[in-house]
């Protein structure tokens, strides 16, 4: 069975849930609770995943802006929170890394992700590739 992505239901989500840039400590609270109960779903479909994406990005760029020293996001920890986040096992991104080794060499931080890897990472998370780079 394919999932396909249903842009009237991500609507519906948008709507719901009014996501914006992140300004205040309220509106921040508001999304890391948002973020846990989409983490928290048994069942989640592609058009929540995508919200999700877009509410960690937000936080990322608040947290950046607002906690800097506290900021330890890295591509490393972005990948591994993403593939937390879909269900997503080593073997799912053999098809990103080309090699079940490859893969686990980058999930335990022995190796970075390259700027190809950083292309194929963006197009199955549909992201920015510059999230997955230094």
């Amino acid at each position: 069975m394919t999932l396909t992505f249903n842009r009237e239901n991500y609507a519906n989500l948008l709507v719901e849930v009014l996501p914006q840039p992140i300004e205040t400590e309220a509106e921040y609270q508001r999304v890391l609770a948002i973020i846990e109960l989409l983490m928290n779903k048994e069942s989640s479909g592609l058009e929540e995943n995508r919200l999700l994406d877009l509410f960690v990005i937000l936080v990322e760029k608040f947290e950046l802006e607002h906690y800097p020293s506290q900021n330890l996001s890295t591509p490393h920890s972005r990948l591994l929170h993403l593939m937390e986040a879909n269900n997503l096992q080593p073997a799912d991104l053999i098809g990103v890394f080309g090699s079940q080794d490859l893969v686990v060499e980058v999930m335990d931080g022995r190796r970075s992700i390259d700027k190809t890897h950083a292309e194929k990472l963006s197009d199955r998370f549909n992201l920015p590739s510059s999230l997955f780079v230094v």
